[in-house]
């Protein structure tokens, strides 16, 4: 029996290659077709559509997009052109098959934490409000699915994807990192994030998801947790407070509930600490 076909967007980025390194293992009845920026330009409408007519992929995992938020608020149009109006082409010309869309857990504004698919969105940047926009989208299929994850660690294939890179690059160069003490996220390592994608895909229940690790830190005390591993950089981190941050508004406190998609899920999703303990020979 020949493996279905799955496209993957974004795949030179972090996500995206994880996604595609961890097919082969829990999801053998797919073969991956790795879509790169250089292979196929997504906001070629019709090339795109050309090629899914010529290929017929029986899945979709989008992961591509502009993600970093100064970027957003720098280019909103060029925000809105490639975090909607991509995601709305090739939500269309996959009407008919499942797709993936990536998400964030910034389409909340902080105030509460330990949010639930259930919670109310309210976006506080550019980048925010086109996920919540793409996501209206995706949803309004039923065979759709939207996964909001939180910070994603790994190694990317340009070496400055993650945040865990960008933080190692800055301790290399003896920059001192300004680390918010009061600012929360759920960190989850990429390959954890891959794998339940696929085990997500698998069981075939579209909908809304919350995917990130089991674990809420500071931004503070993740850079903690990254100088203990890179002892031979003499890191410097210092604590700061959002109270002091001129820029973009920054949502302090974006923790998810990850029940919904545990159920689902073979293992549970981890804490960015006891991921670390158990794999201190991780790539990054």
């Amino acid at each position: 029996m020949r493996a279905h076909l799955a496209w993957i967007t974004g795949a030179a980025g972090l996500l995206g290659n994880y996604l595609v390194r961890a097919a082969s293992a829990p999801a053998p009845a797919w073969r991956v077709r790795p879509l790169t920026r250089q292979e196929l330009d997504l906001t070629d409408f019709e090339a795109v559509r050309e090629r899914f007519q010529q290929e017929r992929p029986a899945l979709v995992i989008h992961c591509a997009a502009l993600s970093k938020t100064p970027d957003c608020q720098a280019n909103p149009p060029l925000a809105r052109r490639l975090n909607v109006e991509v995601t709305a082409h090739l939500a269309g010309l996959a009407q008919d098959i499942p797709l993936v869309f990536f998400s964030s857990d910034l389409v909340f504004d902080g105030r509460a934490g330990n949010y639930d698919e259930s919670a109310a969105v309210n976006p506080l940047t550019v980048y925010a409000q086109t996920k919540v926009a793409a996501e209206q989208i995706v949803l309004a299929n039923p065979r759709h699915t939207v996964i909001r994850t939180s910070l994603n660690a790994g190694a990317s294939l340009t070496g400055d994807r993650s945040f865990n890179e960008q933080m190692v690059s800055a301790m290399r160069t003896g920059q001192t990192l300004k680390l918010f003490t009061d600012e929360f996220r759920s960190p989850i390592p990429a390959e954890v994030t891959a794998r339940a994608v696929w085990e997500l895909v698998a069981v075939n229940q579209p909908g809304l998801y919350h995917l990130a690790g089991a674990e809420r830190l500071s931004r503070w005390q993740i850079g903690q947790l990254l100088a203990a591993c890179h002892p031979e950089l003499n890191p410097k981190i210092q604590p700061a407070s959002l109270k002091d941050f001129q820029g973009a508004p920054r949502a302090p406190y974006t923790s998810l509930n990850c029940a919904k998609i545990q159920q689902l899920l073979s293992c549970p999703l981890p804490g960015l600490t006891s991921w670390l303990a158990a794999n201190p020979k991780a790539e990054w």
